[in-house]
């Protein structure tokens, strides 16, 4: 998807995804002299040494137009940034788009500033990055949300993508299980990738919800079939909150109930609409927790579907840093808990024992292969 805020370090925890260091004391064991033995000052200096060559790394950041406080994509994508800096001692650098011509001359901002690794937010970046990557080549580009075929063959790109179609299909179960009008929504910011294998995962969620409980629940907002549906208006519809409440309020007097908004922060548009309502229309966020990011909204928000993009990001610049970066893609999926869904906080009492048990059977036989799901947008 296009943007998102705060870390989902919170959700993650559990999932162990968190790096620590550990390392043994070296010995002080003193000479006959009385002085101590070499061990512990040549642990001091190579201890010296390392915290010089951290300090001499910068790792730099490109944003969207969302910014970095978008309670989005972005926001969590920095997250990991500013987790690198804090954890590993390095220099950091950021700059935030406010349009997409801004993209390549952002880039060649941070390049200019000496930085030995730099991590653009979002598909829309992925043009402006492979170039400046292969102009590049001695230093280290990440993208968050793309797999381009143009950086085929490049060593010094990776691509930090994540199979939300997985998590997304729980979701379109559970607002399956959670509707009182038999109508759910949703909506995207763009037509893009990102976005519509969201949409997909969901509709084929409540597919099989629908399936197992011989229900009939309607998916409103997108034709998977088609592969067309509802999303925010220009301009800048990732960023256009009163499109976002537009679109969720035509959903919502078709009669959907619960409603999946796929559009960053003009998302939040629909939050607004379901805490409106009075408790009649509940959301299901994405890309990060929105009670964690949106937490004045967290009365209306069922779940939500996270990517774990602040780990992924201080994960590549860590081994960029310590001189491991691979170009391999890294794929978040259920198994490895890149992605998933967020607690229920305040709906924990109102989602059934047997629906969060059905969810869990979901999860495994995802992981499993059993339950397969299609989606022309998932990462390869």
């Amino acid at each position: 998807m296009k943007k998102s805020l705060l870390s989902v370090s919170a959700i993650l925890a559990a999932s162990a995804l968190t790096l620590t260091a550990c390392a043994q004391a070296p010995s002080s064991t003193p000479s006959a002299s009385g002085s101590t033995s070499s061990s512990a000052s040549s642990s001091a200096s190579a201890s010296t040494s390392t915290s010089a060559a951290n300090a001499d790394f910068k790792a730099c950041m490109v944003s969207d137009s969302g910014g970095f406080d978008d309670k989005s994509f972005n926001q969590t994508s920095y997250a990991g940034l500013t987790k690198a800096k804090a954890d590993l001692g390095i220099q950091t650098g950021q700059v935030e788009s406010t349009d997409a011509k801004d993209f390549a001359t952002n880039i060649q901002t941070m390049i200019d500033q000496k930085c030995n690794v730099i991590v653009t937010v979002g598909f829309l970046l992925s043009d402006a990055t492979v170039a400046a990557a292969k102009a590049n080549p001695d230093i280290k580009f990440a993208i968050v949300d793309d797999n381009p075929a143009g950086a085929a063959g490049l060593k010094n790109f990776k691509a930090l993508v994540f199979n939300t179609a997985e998590s997304s299909f729980m979701a379109g179960y559970l607002a399956a299980a959670q509707t009182k009008s038999g109508k759910v929504g949703t909506f995207g910011g763009m037509k893009i990738p990102t976005v519509t294998i969201f949409m997909d995962g969901f509709a084929q969620g409540v597919e099989y919800y629908n399936k197992q409980k011989n229900k009939s629940v309607q998916v409103l907002g997108w034709d998977a079939a088609k592969q067309d549906g509802q999303f925010v208006p220009e301009p800048n519809p990732f960023d256009n909150i009163a499109g976002g409440k537009t679109t969720a309020t035509n959903l919502v007097s078709q009669g959907a109930d619960i409603l999946f908004p796929v559009a960053g922060p003009a998302g939040q548009g629909a939050l607004q609409v379901a805490q409106s309502s009075n408790g009649q229309v509940n959301a299901i966020w994405v890309d990060t927790d929105g009670c964690v990011s949106a937490a004045n909204f967290c009365k209306s928000i069922v779940s939500s579907v996270y990517k774990g993009m602040d780990v992924a990001v201080f994960d590549t610049i860590k081994a960029a840093q310590e001189g491991s970066f691979s170009s391999d893609p890294y794929v978040g999926t259920l198994a490895n808990a890149g992605t998933g869904l967020a607690p229920f906080h305040d709906f924990d009492g109102q989602v059934s024992a047997e629906t969060k048990s059905e969810l869990e059977k979901i999860k495994s036989d995802i992981e499993a292969g059993t339950i397969k799901i299609t989606s022309a947008a998932q990462p390869k």
